[in-house]
């Protein structure tokens, strides 16, 4: 029959765990993976070690609403809003009767939400996993698949975008959505735009490149966002195949 250990390793800090734990043989057995839940309940004063030890934090609905309090609570000595920012959790779930709304505006701005597989296939599944984009417009949401990326860009900020070459780029897009760009001006693509009108049956910016590490963005339509994603090992078997000819 096979041994089921416990060990409440939990409860260390997180530089001693593996040190601590002690595997067969006495060899040091690797931590545990943990997944925190946090409900609307007094947090416990070692809050902020359990959640140095999990892989995952999500907070059950009003448990959003502790950390948000609470948290700064146990650092005194330092500054709220930088405790929050610093004890953010991944997910929020459950049916938000009880978190209170300034609440769920500030997570709202920190959490971005990955969706894999929410391209390709089905166009009319394709085209409905978009339009959850502009329905939750105040919620940053990337739709990814093996060869772009998507997300909206909200006509109510100026927007920077950071590309990290090793792994998207070159080619991207900005597509109005919802109503057609008046004006869209941008910086670092290869085709820039400069108080450019954009819209369906006129101009969209597709098939452009991003030039630039950082590319900027301001327009009066929320925009579409798209930039490929490249494929492991493209770069190196691209150099083989022109040495070969």
């Amino acid at each position: 029959m096979d041994v089921m250990r416990h060990c409440s390793s939990f409860l260390l800090p997180a530089t001693s765990t593996a040190a601590d734990s002690d595997g067969v043989g006495g060899t040091a057995a690797p931590p545990p993976a943990y997944a925190l839940v946090l409900l609307n309940q007094r947090l416990p004063r070692f809050a902020p070690l359990l959640w140095q030890h999990a892989q995952v934090r999500m907070c059950a609905d009003g448990g959003a609403n502790r950390v948000y309090d609470e948290m700064p609570d146990l650092f005194p000595d330092e500054d709220a809003s930088a405790i929050r920012n610093r004890y953010k959790p991944e997910a929020i779930r459950g049916d938000m009767d009880s978190i209170r709304p300034e609440v769920m505006d500030f997570y709202r701005t920190l959490l971005c939400i990955l969706v894999a597989g929410a391209l390709g296939g089905r166009f009319d599944h394709e085209i409905g996993n978009i339009n959850v984009l502009c329905r939750f417009s105040d919620t940053r949401i990337i739709l990814i698949s093996d060869d772009c990326l998507i997300q909206l860009l909200p006509r109510t900020h100026r927007h920077e975008i950071h590309i990290l070459s090793s792994v998207e780029g070159p080619h991207c897009g900005l597509i109005p959505i919802g109503m057609p760009s008046k004006s869209t001006t941008t910086t670092g693509l290869k085709w820039d735009l400069a108080d450019t009108e954009m819209k369906f049956g006129g101009l969209i910016s597709t098939s452009n490149i991003a030039k630039e590490e950082t590319v900027t963005v301001r327009s009066d339509s929320d925009l579409l966002w798209t930039i490929s994603i490249k494929k492991p090992g493209f770069a190196s078997q691209h150099e083989v195949h022109k040495k070969s000819i």
